[in-house]
């Protein structure tokens, strides 16, 4: 047991003779950064129950039942990733609904300091009672939902084509019926010239006051991103996969290396630019010249699945990652992976570190060395700095410890057993 360990263990025995243990869990001496309060520096946090109960310096460690030592360590709000898909099943030749190709939640949040995930269109308006059985209700993770507008969802292949299948008023509806789960609509790999997808998802959104999130490209001739972006989407709704060069779709990055000033008027206009890294979303020919020039991502997400976590994406941590050592610092990085994700969804509880707001909180190391970092198309860069999880708090639970920081050390105990 180390020194400072010791000495740690020492100061709560001899503070609780004086102090009731009036919190759960007291996290000591880590840099604290909550986006909401524009906080950057060390204090403590104490934990009651479910939710935040202070946020302070010298927080006495002897009115807690648990204390963590989070000496050298980043503590933030509970990562929340914008853009997943979780619609785990067995179905085959499904895409990303109810099949092979999703991923279960609860498998890649937590270790990832991951607390809550939005599914980016998986289930449609058809599919949705089925994923909120077979796949939220058997989740730890905090899961929400963008509806995709075609009723089966990511089906694949020529359902996701049929725009008779794709209806804002049902969509709309049942929004209306799941206000705690859906929180926006989503349309993806539409490939035809036709602008009416576009618009159902939108109506669908002006419907429930909800944002819309696009996955838009893959026509031949290309549809305008210029009308997208100034026309078609409501200010608040999002632009995915930002850092992409893909065929069908202008890229945010021109050939000369130039961010299109039509990308920083639409970021005027209040459109959300979301990183959804993916199987062949993030490109560092595109992201790098984007940051250098200022044009920095509103959302960091992974577009979690088995194609993309098992390439240049992996996973929440190795994207933010990437993101800082592109130039982000380290207080931006994580105001786009926790507070920027909860105001989209409209959850003023998560994505921050404030008294009052759920426990959701994330330990985070920065480890130096020398690292290497691939894109989607293969391409790596190098790196200095990589963000790995400590500790996972989802509503004031433990529910990953990477080194036991909130275990009690085994010579404690004669025989070992708790």
């Amino acid at each position: 047991m180390k020194l400072s360990g010791i000495l740690l263990t020492l100061f709560v025995l001899i503070q609780g003779i004086s102090y009731g243990q009036t919190y759960d869990m007291v996290i000591k001496g880590g840099h604290v950064i909550d986006p909401s309060s524009n906080t950057s520096r060390v204090l403590d946090v104490a934990v009651s129950g479910n939710r935040v109960a202070k946020v302070a310096q010298g927080i006495p460690a002897g009115q807690a039942k648990t204390v963590v030592d989070a000496t050298g360590l980043y503590v933030v709000p509970g990562l929340i990733d914008l853009h997943v898909h979780v619609f785990y099943g067995t179905e085959q030749r499904s895409a990303y609904r109810n099949s092979f190709s999703a991923v279960q939640p609860d498998a890649f949040s937590f270790r990832s300091g991951v607390t809550t995930m939005v599914d980016a269109g998986s289930p449609g308006w058809k599919s949705f009672e089925t994923y909120r059985k077979q796949t939220i209700s058997h989740s730890k993770t905090r899961i929400f939902v963008f509806l995709n507008i075609v009723g089966e969802g990511m089906k694949g292949g020529d359902a996701e084509q049929n725009i008779g299948e794709m209806s804002a008023t049902r969509a709309a509806r049942l929004a209306g019926y799941h206000p705690d789960i859906i929180r926006g609509f989503k349309l993806a790999h539409f490939s035809g010239h036709d602008w009416a997808p576009v618009d159902s998802v939108v109506r669908a959104g002006t419907l429930a006051n909800l944002p819309v999130m696009i996955d838009f490209g893959g026509s031949t001739p290309e549809l305008s991103l210029e009308t997208l972006l100034m026309n078609k989407l409501r200010p608040g709704d999002i632009f995915t996969h930002a850092y992409a060069k893909v065929r069908g779709r202008t890229s945010m990055v021109d050939d000369n290396s130039k961010v299109r000033p039509l990308i920083f008027d639409a970021r005027k206009r209040g459109i959300i630019f979301d990183v959804g890294h993916g199987g062949a979303s993030l490109q560092f020919s595109q992201a790098i010249p984007a940051i250098k020039q200022g044009f920095k991502p509103d959302v960091i997400s992974t577009d979690l699945h088995t194609g993309s976590m098992n390439a240049g994406m992996k996973d929440m941590l190795n994207v933010m990652s990437k993101f800082l050592n592109m130039g982000m610092s380290m207080e931006e990085v994580i105001a786009c992976s926790t507070l920027a994700p909860a105001n989209i969804i409209k959850r003023n509880d998560l994505g921050r570190l404030s008294e009052g707001s759920l426990a959701d909180i994330t330990l985070l190391k920065v480890e130096s060395g020398n690292f290497g970092f691939t894109d989607a198309r293969g391409w790596r860069m190098k790196g200095s700095k990589k963000l790995v999880s400590e500790l996972t708090v989802l509503d004031g639970n433990v529910v990953w410890d990477l080194n036991g920081l909130t275990a009690k050390d085994w010579s404690t105990s004669l025989t070992g057993e708790k």
